[in-house]
């Protein structure tokens, strides 16, 4: 019985591929089963990929986003649990036989660890932001917001996650993908152990602007629908108004300033600011946003002149 599938997309990854495929293979958990989705790659990707056919599972396909090759490898994936791996990205050479051994101390539908962040010329050590096991709905509600929204530090139950699918050729794919299953989910493991290294290099979703960062306008609306869609909005306002407030004015205006064209982060900063008063007109009275602390602070008056000082922030950081 194969105990955990990983599924890794891979588009043109040749300069780190090998690397990602040895820290895959010297895992020390037996039955693993690793499914690569070569994702329309234009360089060499497939052809190191072939080298170990009789050790991987291949997935040769056109062009459709790390979400779109990701569905793939669930279509495809027979393990009990399912986790997944971006392909320049390594991990600790026990991380999925400790995870499925703490799955099954208590038959979680889901484990995750931390994860060391490996920038070009630094490391950074980045909790779960899940300290304990949960095994209430009231407390996995609260994880929806506190916990860090990434699926390469997690393992989850096939079952669960079979009829899941990510959106396709949008960025932050793993937010919407990951709200859509918290509902799902009865039980968490976490284990205090950095077992990922993910790598933030010059040109990631996180270290450059691109016009692509207004994917994470798509996905929380995407998100919001779902909810509505499948009776789950009212149970769940308060976690999704927290969680709208905090993408848009957090993440995405701190993304979006590392644009050079002022005029663009203004535009951006506007559309922020609107898109949250048009969902969610109250969101000062929410019950998460009222706890007190720094971040709160911040994420409760937002406005165009902490835009500016954001802004002028990010700037003296490049320069």
């Amino acid at each position: 019985m194969i105990k955990v599938s990983v599924i890794i997309p891979v588009y043109n990854s040749e300069k780190s591929l090998e690397k990602t495929i040895q820290s895959l293979l010297n895992q020390t958990l037996e039955d693993i089963e690793l499914i690569f989705v070569n994702d329309g790659s234009t360089d060499n990707s497939l052809d190191i990929l072939k080298q170990y056919n009789d050790k991987i599972i291949i997935i040769d396909q056109k062009n459709s986003g790390p979400g779109g090759a990701r569905n793939a490898g669930i279509k495809k994936a027979t393990g009990e649990y399912i986790g997944f791996l971006d392909s320049d990205d390594t991990i600790d050479i026990a991380m999925y036989e400790e995870m499925y051994q703490k799955a099954k101390e208590k038959d979680f539908d889901m484990v995750v660890c931390d994860t060391n962040i490996l920038y070009p010329n630094n490391k950074k050590y980045i909790s779960s932001g899940i300290v304990k096991d949960k095994f209430s709905k009231a407390d996995i509600k609260e994880d929806m917001i506190y916990s860090y929204a990434v699926i390469w530090n997690k393992i989850i139950k096939k079952n669960i996650v079979k009829d899941t699918l990510f959106p396709e050729k949008l960025w932050y794919e793993d937010i919407e993908f990951l709200f859509k299953l918290f509902p799902k989910i009865n039980s968490i493991g976490a284990i205090d152990k950095a077992f990922c290294n993910y790598t933030q290099g010059e040109g990631s979703i996180t270290y450059t602007y691109n016009e692509k960062l207004y994917d994470m306008l798509t996905i929380l609306d995407n998100i919001i629908v779902y909810y509505k869609e499948n009776n789950l909005y009212e149970k769940y306002k308060q976690e999704l108004e927290y969680s709208y407030v905090r993408y848009l004015f957090g993440t995405f205006i701190k993304r979006m300033a590392k644009t050079k064209d002022k005029q663009k982060y203004e535009e951006a900063t506007i559309t922020a600011i609107n898109k949250v008063k048009s969902e969610f007109p109250n969101y000062k009275q929410n019950k998460y946003l009222n706890k007190k602390n720094a971040k709160n602070l911040y994420l409760k008056h937002f406005n165009k002149f902490m835009a500016k000082i954001i802004y002028k922030f990010e700037k003296n950081k490049m320069n």
